[in-house]
C-alpha cells in the first residue's frame, strides 16, 4: 500500500484528507507542523507528501528545501496565497493545488503521480 505524508496546520483539513486518502485506498500520516513533517519524512519513507505551505514555525517551503536535502519523493503542495506557486515550483515541489480544492482533484493528481503498483 502506498504511503501518504499530509502537512497541514489546520486539524478539520488533515482529518479530512485523511479519511479521503484512507478510502482511495493509502496508508496515511499526518503532521501539523513543519517539524513532525521533517521527522516522519525521515523515519515513515512516504511515496508522495501533501503539503501545506502556510503554518506556523516551519513553514511549507522551508519543510520542501529540507526534504529535497535527502529525498526526491514527489511533493504536491497547497495554498490558499498564489504567490507561492513559482516558489514552490522553483524549490522542487511537483505540482501545486490552490486552496481551496476539491479532496477528489487532489486524490487524481496523486494518482497521477504514484502511479498503480502491481
Amino acid at each position: 500500500m502506498r504511503k501518504v505524508l499530509i502537512v497541514d496546520d489546520e486539524a478539520r483539513i488533515l482529518r479530512f484528507l485523511e479519511l479521503k486518502l484512507k478510502v482511495a485506498g493509502y496508508d496515511v500520516v499526518s503532521a501539523a507542523s513543519g517539524e513532525k513533517a521533517l521527522t516522519l519524512a525521515r523515519s515513515e519513507k512516504p511515496d508522495i507528501v501533501l503539503l501545506d505551505i502556510i503554518m506556523p514555525g516551519i513553514d511549507g517551503l522551508e519543510v520542501l528545501q529540507e526534504i529535497r536535502k535527502f529525498s526526491q519523493v514527489p511533493v504536491i503542495v497547497f495554498s490558499a496565497r498564489s504567490g507561492n506557486t513559482e516558489k514552490a515550483m522553483k524549490l522542487g515541489a511537483n505540482d501545486y493545488v490552490a486552496k481551496p480544492f476539491s479532496p477528489d482533484e487532489l486524490i487524481m493528481r496523486v494518482n497521477t503521480l504514484l502511479p498503480a503498483s502491481d
